[in-house]
């Protein structure tokens, strides 16, 4: 501010100043520039709700009408909309009847108790790696204002989330002229979105704030407690600023999983250490990637043939065979990748009964091989119940 960087979200980043240094000229500067220049919904409804003590009735007769409009508009039931929409609802709950309250149920009750959570128990629907921030306010602004808290309706998603948003980052971090940034993965292999990887850390943060007693919070925590990485750009520093808690105690991150499954989604990530130089694979909406020596490699299952061995998971690829001769190490779980989603299978592991097992969203089997030389695996489909 006092160097007059040019500022992302000027709107959003003069209320805040104003909110935190009492400055009154700097929260007329952003009332008057989103009079003129905003266009983001979000925005004008975080000034209008921070910078209310300094509006003129004009003003805020400017500002409501255009929230009203704004709420009047068929909704768009993305996460950043509803984001949006929860956020107008609530500043104008003072200055406007009935819309406010008929949206807050909308939003609550239509929207999330009766189609997101219940898709995201099932592993229906996922929210995308770049809609996590616009969640976390969401549930925020929820909580703070109506002391409802989302995540009840879906405590299994909200318990794996933190975990899965850190084992989701490539190992090696990405120096920037301002700060270091880790990457989160991406679906192609491309240059760093740095915005994305802000916005990223800024989740992480929300997260951690949001219920700072949980382990798997305080593991968040430990990952975010570096120097380096703390945002100090024109984008990133102003969320920063806004979540960060230094003072807030963190566990290690190094007690996170190095293998994460989950089967209501089909996801797998698997690290072989928590170093910057660690090997690390992906398996995700159907897309699987391996992660060396700064290079992201994209995996064609339908071209591996031999396991693949990770250290901390065997990888066994069902399209090209159903029989292995496989060794594994002490507690290093198997998984078959490339089986169809939801089939049983019958499997056969060397001097062992058969048993059945079915493949999670993601057409994989875990398995549980015994350690030490080298034993048979062989599975079929089951034949349907009769």
């Amino acid at each position: 501010m006092k160097s007059n960087a040019p500022l992302p979200e000027l709107g959003l980043v003069l209320a805040l100043y104003y909110q935190i240094a009492g400055d009154a000229t700097v929260g007329r500067q952003a009332v008057a520039w989103v009079l003129s220049q905003g266009d983001d919904p979000r925005e004008l409804a975080l000034v209008f709700d921070w910078c209310q003590a300094l509006l003129t009735p004009a003003q805020r007769q400017a500002l409501t009408i255009r929230l009203q409009k704004f709420l009047a508009q068929p909704a768009d039931e993305g996460i950043p909309a509803m984001r949006a929409r929860v956020l107008a609802a609530v500043a104008l709950w003072d200055h406007v009847a009935d819309m406010p309250n008929r949206e807050l149920e909308r939003a609550v009750r239509t929207w999330w108790e009766g189609k997101m959570a219940p898709a995201l128990k099932t592993g229906r629907a996922e929210v995308p790696r770049e809609d996590v921030y616009a969640l976390y306010e969401l549930l925020h602004v929820i909580r703070d204002n109506t002391n409802l808290d989302l995540r009840e309706s879906c405590p299994q998603f909200f318990k794996n989330l933190p975990t899965e948003h850190l084992v989701t980052h490539y190992p090696a971090s990405y120096p920037a002229a301002e700060n270091d940034y880790r990457i989160g993965l991406m679906r192609k292999p491309d240059e760093p979105d740095l915005q994305a990887a802000a916005l990223s850390r800024a989740a992480e943060l929300a997260m951690v704030a949001y219920d700072s007693n949980a382990q798997e919070s305080q593991i968040l925590q430990g990952w975010l407690m570096y120097d380096r990485f703390i945002m100090r750009g024109t984008f990133g520093a102003l969320y920063e600023f806004l979540w960060a808690n230094p003072y807030q105690p963190g566990l290690s991150y190094m007690q996170a999983p190095l293998v994460y499954h989950d089967g209501i989604s089909g996801k797998l990530f698997v690290r072989s250490s928590w170093d910057d130089a660690a090997l690390w694979f992906g398996y995700f909406d159907g897309i699987m990637q391996l992660f060396h020596d700064g290079n992201i490699t994209l995996l064609e299952p339908r071209l591996q043939n031999a396991p693949l061995s990770l250290d901390e998971a065997l990888l066994l690829f069902a399209q090209n065979s159903h029989k292995f001769q496989v060794t594994v190490d002490q507690d290093q779980p198997a998984f078959i990748l490339g089986l169809k989603p939801g089939q049983v299978y019958q499997v056969e592991i060397d001097d062992e009964e058969m048993f059945e097992a079915a493949a999670d969203a993601g057409g994989m089997v875990e398995l549980d091989l015994p350690a030490g030389p080298e034993v048979g695996l062989r599975f079929r489909e089951a034949p349907p119940p009769h």
